[in-house]
């Protein structure tokens, strides 16, 4: 086994303590991962409810996802998240998001992804970081030990095409989609990028492919940008096109603003123009300024 592997190993097999720690009001039943599509299929098979839990590398130290139980506007964060009963908010933070929250001097090392099973379905999908304190109001975690991150993204993105095939969508199964995808985000797994491109480019759900344009943004990154503007010029419906310019309002500024003035000049869609054109004024940068002072100059 050589260095690299050796860390990785290592760092899985301490995760799951530090997470568990956090875990409150819960009958905890520890198993070894296994095949997780199986050990998943398995678990299933009861009737529940009952949830079924583990942890991943997170995408970054920066990556926080916690509740807050009553939100002021102070901008304080996070209370304790309630998994059975939904009481509280949700908050997620990343690099360029730094609401103020419990100090960790090293920074969250992993994300806990969770999943509610009843009736032998998944009925929700939920994703925290390892710091967030979390109530699972009495019930039976099942607690997968040594899951890979690769097997956990294919997981999450085949429960999200399952979600996104249906001819009826509830509210229940777009929040499924939405706390899928998230999940999906919230793995530092380079194959994390490569399901919500595919997701994106590919899938034959409208929603879905503006979902995962939206958590593709949250990456960032050369390759989000070039899926976004594909969507952009290709994608055959103008809904998809819209919640790609927002995604594109998403990106550093550095590389999103350009790509919104260009899409403002050129594109041929009025809807996806205006979208930019709005996006661009919310930036606040001087290059957006500069672009509209040239349009109302003319």
């Amino acid at each position: 086994m050589n260095r690299l592997m050796l860390a990785s190993a290592c760092l899985l097999a301490t995760l799951p303590a530090a997470a568990q720690s956090n875990i409150q009001n819960a009958q905890l039943q520890e198993r070894p991962a296994g095949d997780l599509s199986r050990t998943f299929q398995q678990l299933t098979g009861g009737a529940g409810p009952l949830w079924i839990a583990y942890v991943v590398p997170a995408q970054s130290p920066d990556w926080n996802a916690c509740c807050w139980d009553n939100w002021s506007g102070s901008n304080a964060c996070c209370g304790r998240c309630s998994l059975e009963e939904r009481k509280s908010g949700r908050s997620v933070t990343t690099t360029s998001d730094r609401r103020s929250r419990p100090v960790q001097l090293e920074g969250s090392t992993s994300a806990v992804v969770l999943y509610r099973i009843e009736n032998h379905r998944v009925g929700k999908v939920r994703a925290f970081s390892d710091s967030c304190e979390i109530d699972a109001g009495g019930r039976t975690i099942y607690w997968l030990t040594g899951v890979q991150p690769s097997a956990s993204v294919a997981l999450l993105k085949g429960l999200v095409q399952t979600n996104g095939s249906g001819a009826d969508e509830d509210q229940a199964t777009r929040h499924i989609i939405g706390e899928a995808l998230l999940a999906i985000t919230a793995h530092q797994a380079p194959e994390a990028t490569g399901a919500l491109v595919d997701l994106a480019r590919n899938d034959p759900a409208t929603r879905v492919r503006g979902e995962a344009l939206f958590w593709l943004a949250q990456r960032a990154g050369q390759k989000a940008a070039g899926t976004i503007t594909d969507a952009i010029a290709n994608d055959p419906d103008t809904r998809v096109k819209e919640r790609a310019v927002f995604a594109l309002s998403q990106l550093p500024k550095d590389e999103g603003v350009p790509k919104l003035i260009e899409v403002a000049r050129t594109n041929r869609n009025p809807r996806v123009r205006q979208q930019a054109v709005f996006w661009l004024g919310q930036s606040k940068d001087p290059r957006a300024l500069r672009f509209f002072e040239e349009i109302l100059s003319k």
